[in-house]
């Protein structure tokens, strides 16, 4: 009798442990995002960073006035470039890899041998400060941003000012091109991000919508979305073609910095003053992840060529190296 009262005992266990699993099956693991360097050597706040394309080295650029170059792998600093003047906001390497674009408050925008670490060019033109500025997908053109109200576009060989593009009415602080080079984006303290025709310099569509001065804008992949980030402490999606804002993200506490696609567009990197980094899901909207870890405010924040790492630069002068599992 035991024996049967033991063995009724054991099917309701079983009974119930399936159907719980049955109900609530288990949850996919979710991708984990861990600090696994912090490269100290900048004395002044780091305002930009940005991986090669080989992911073997990162390229930062700091209000000291340098653009430093590390060992992705190591942490080490390989080199230090100094010509700029001012503070440096903005920096990039080209498509090849062979060469890095920056951006000054001294007003220039300069073209660095990645190797040697030798100024080859210098681009003069602006009336302010300069701030972004980076290579067209083909390198032949370097598209750049200014507190003059202005986005100039730039023979990268000649050294040339091929179009200025006006229409903000206040400090541009971010431009880049689509992907297939096609399109500009610009983002301004006008509180609004205009497309622009990378080849006649018209204005395509002026994007409205933040409640505050934009700080960066990036595009997706294939060009047909457009994510912005602005002081009024949330990133938006756009439609490229409509001009329509899909989707509003919130969950920063202050104004958000830096803003762009992972390399296959289903996630979202945000950079704030707030202190954090955050990873949205770019389809639904959601916050996936935040990162604590800089204890000051986030300039930068980009992820990897392949997607495997993310980089970021911050007041407090150092940047981190991040692990995408």
């Amino acid at each position: 009798m035991k024996a049967f009262k033991l063995f009724s005992l054991i099917l309701v266990l079983t009974s119930l442990v399936f159907t719980s699993c049955v109900e609530n099956p288990i949850e996919e693991e979710k991708e984990l995002i861990v600090c696994l360097k912090t490269l100290a050597g900048h004395n002044n706040w780091v305002f930009s960073v940005s991986y090669s394309l080989d992911e073997t080295k990162i390229v930062s650029a700091s209000m000291d006035k340098t653009i430093k170059i590390w060992d992705a792998n190591t942490g080490e600093c390989l080199k230090t470039l100094i010509g700029h003047t001012d503070d440096v906001y903005s920096v990039s390497y080209s498509p090849d890899g062979t060469k890095i674009v920056s951006a000054s408050m001294d007003k220039t925008i300069k073209i660095w041998d990645a190797n040697t670490g030798e100024c080859l060019k210098t681009l003069m033109g602006h009336n302010n400060s300069v701030t972004s500025a980076s290579f067209s997908p083909d390198g032949t053109k370097i598209v750049s941003a200014s507190r003059d109200c202005s986005v100039k576009i730039w023979d990268a060989n000649t050294e040339v000012c091929l179009k200025s593009l006006a229409g903000h009415i206040g400090d541009v602080e971010c431009v880049s091109y689509s992907p297939d080079g096609t399109k500009i984006v610009s983002a301004s303290l006008d509180g609004t991000m205009k497309i622009w025709d990378a080849n006649t310099g018209e204005c395509l569509k002026t994007l409205a919508g933040h409640g505050r001065a934009v700080q960066s804008a990036s595009f997706n992949l294939d060009g047909t979305k457009i994510v912005s980030a602005s002081n009024d402490k949330n990133l938006k999606i756009w439609d490229v073609n409509t001009g329509e804002c899909l989707k509003t993200l919130t969950g920063h506490t202050w104004n958000v910095n830096s803003v762009s696609y992972s390399p296959d567009e289903t996630k979202i990197i945000s950079a704030s003053g707030d202190k954090t980094i955050k990873i949205w899901d770019s389809n639904t909207g959601e916050c996936l992840q935040t990162l604590a870890g800089h204890g000051s405010n986030v300039v930068s924040a980009k992820y990897s060529p392949s997607g495997t790492k993310i980089v970021s630069g911050s007041a407090n002068k150092i940047i981190k190296v991040w692990g995408v599992n």
